[in-house]
């Protein structure tokens, strides 16, 4: 950043932006809270706040924010959590996960612009503290180093800037949309298919089809050539979650329950309750967990003992058999590949083997139908632990066409997936190329690129006391007389931020003024009311607002003693 414009200076984000003193809402104060979770990282807006009442307010509630401020996570800074306040905005509260950064003299949206920068990001990331919550401290964010024109020329940039990123934002919303169009696709194919509006055209250009009342009674017989359906402790079938009919289904089709369509000798059924510990050397089995959004994962594949597979020798899976999840998320579906093959599964799906009679893919096509899975959901049952029955899954019914009426379908589904796969993997360059567009367009703004004519015109706009360097002298010398000026001490009331706790909450560096000395880590914990056993967010809390007071030169840490403890006091007290 060495090389810059004209009028140009090169800076550091805390010496051209305040923060916000912070507070803790009244117990009877309505108030809008942000954090992080509120953030649409994509396009870099508070789309989802929350609204609450001050004796509700989480403990991080305390940063008051106004319009205009810039607000930037502290934590996972690869993520870019990072908004400009609007005036609809003014007044809330953010969590103190967030540095507010409140521009002095200068643009909002120049300050949002370097903070959505890739550089930044970068920067921010090599700065990164800490492996379970990895996180960056606000000095990390204010000493970062920006160009900085004269203020004439950030309003032109930013207008610039509003002009055409408002234009990628667009693009990125419509691009954004094709998922969800692509999803009402699958599911309109799926629901022509097996309603046989998919193969009508087919159909008519084809001999005349056998019908499938002949098929159906061939799998039955199958069956009763074996001695049957093997009888159970399953539970009965939910009679309202079976009621497919044969109204809208063309005449020839009939409707089989999934059981007649599984292979003899091997029928639908459950696997493994307790697989044991993991091992390095056994017999794989597959869980609910190994197949998320109907794709295997085989790299999240388990082993269990062959003692433990022998037990449930009768869930042994086939190259070809489909899995389907039946407990937790019940409906996903995968088909079994070759190197899956003698593998095992747990309780929490159930093995399908496919009569050689029909179509394989037909069966897998028809159970992520929606209409399939809505009387999955009605058979559903549970409260903690939601899942369908294995009866329920064996009388599960399917339309049922001629094989040769499967096949098609099967072939013209598969063809019109892949060709919505195509458009996805378009859509994920798209979506790259269009945050490419959106850095590209920053990075040139940084350069002055977007006002060199601009600039040229409008000279006067940008030198002597109009230019950067003054600016910053400006804003030097009314943070001079803001601090030297006395200003009255407010007090807000305070509450009681969890309801176990005894003591209210007071700042960091109140409770080392009451102490009048310094105080471990420990001491300082108590001293500031949280209790001994703070919880996990109460200790985030507690480092913050060290860390906050630390930047901030109100204390500093000691180094630490024998027993490894830190040791903190009043920087006035030095």
């Amino acid at each position: 950043m060495s090389k810059h414009p004209e009028g140009w200076v090169i800076t550091r984000l805390g010496d051209i932006c305040d923060q916000p003193k912070q507070r803790v809402p009244a117990i009877d104060e309505e108030f809008t809270y942000i954090d992080i979770a509120s953030i649409n990282r994509d396009l870099k807006v508070v789309s989802n706040p929350q609204h609450l009442q001050g004796a509700n307010a989480p403990s991080r509630a305390r940063k008051e924010v106004e319009s205009g401020d810039v607000i930037v996570s502290m934590t996972r800074p690869n993520l870019n959590a990072v908004a400009l306040i609007d005036t609809q905005l003014h007044g809330s509260f953010a969590s103190t996960g967030f540095d507010v950064l409140r521009p002095i003299e200068v643009d909002p949206r120049w300050i949002f612009a370097v903070v959505r920068s890739t550089k930044f990001i970068e920067s921010m990331c090599d700065k990164v503290q800490g492996a379970l919550y990895p996180a960056i401290k606000a000095a990390d964010i204010r000493e970062y180093e920006i160009p900085l024109p004269p203020v004439t020329e950030q309003i032109r940039i930013a207008q610039k800037l509003d002009e055409l990123l408002s234009q990628v934002d667009t693009l990125r919303r419509r691009v954004d949309a094709i998922p969800t169009l692509l999803k009402r696709f699958r599911q309109s194919v799926l629901a022509a298919a097996f309603s046989g509006r998919l193969t009508e055209e087919w159909r008519a250009s084809q001999p005349p089809l056998s019908n499938a009342f002949a098929l159906h009674q061939s799998l039955k017989t199958a069956h009763e050539n074996q001695g049957g359906h093997e009888r159970s402790n399953a539970s009965k079938p939910t009679e309202k979650a079976h009621n497919l009919t044969h109204d809208g289904l063309p005449a020839h089709w009939d409707i089989a329950e999934l059981r007649d369509m599984c292979a003899p000798g091997r029928p639908i059924t459950y696997g493994i309750l307790k697989p044991g510990p993991e091992l390095e050397v056994g017999v794989p089995y597959i869980r609910v967990a190994d197949f998320p959004g109907n794709k295997l994962d085989l790299s999240k594949i388990k082993k269990t003992s062959p003692e433990i597979d022998l037990q449930y020798k009768r869930a042994r899976l086939a190259a070809g058999d489909l899995l389907l999840s039946i407990r937790g998320s019940v409906g996903r579906l995968i088909k079994i590949p070759e190197q899956l093959e003698g593998a095992n599964i747990t309780q929490d799906t159930a093995r399908l083997s496919i009569s050689p009679l029909i179509s394989t893919d037909f069966v897998y096509w028809a159970l992520l139908a929606d209409s399939t899975q809505l009387r999955m959901k009605n058979a559903t049952r549970g409260v903690a632990i939601r899942g369908i029955n294995i009866g329920d899954v064996r009388a599960l019914q399917v339309p049922l066409p001629p094989i040769e009426e499967q096949n098609e379908i099967a072939h013209r589904i598969k063809q019109l997936f892949d060709y919505a796969e195509k458009v996805e993997s378009k859509i994920i360059i798209a979506l790259s190329r269009i945050e490419g567009l959106s850095q590209s367009i920053l990075a040139k703004a940084f350069r002055g690129e977007l006002t060199t004519n601009w600039r040229i015109k409008n000279h006067q706009l940008i030198s002597g006391e109009n230019s950067a360097a003054a600016l910053l002298e400006k804003i030097r010398i009314s943070r001079q007389e803001k601090n030297n000026s006395p200003s009255p001490k407010k007090t807000a009331p305070r509450r009681k931020t969890n309801k176990t706790m005894e003591k209210e909450i007071i700042s960091v560096s109140e409770a080392l003024k009451k102490a009048d000395r310094p105080l471990s880590g420990q001491q300082l914990l108590t001293a500031t009311g949280y209790p001994i056993d703070s919880k996990t967010d109460q200790l985030e809390q507690f480092f913050l607002d060290i860390r906050s007071a630390i930047d901030s030169k109100q204390i500093f840490k000691i180094k630490r003693d024998d027993s490894g403890q830190d040791w903190f006091a009043l920087v006035e007290a030095r």
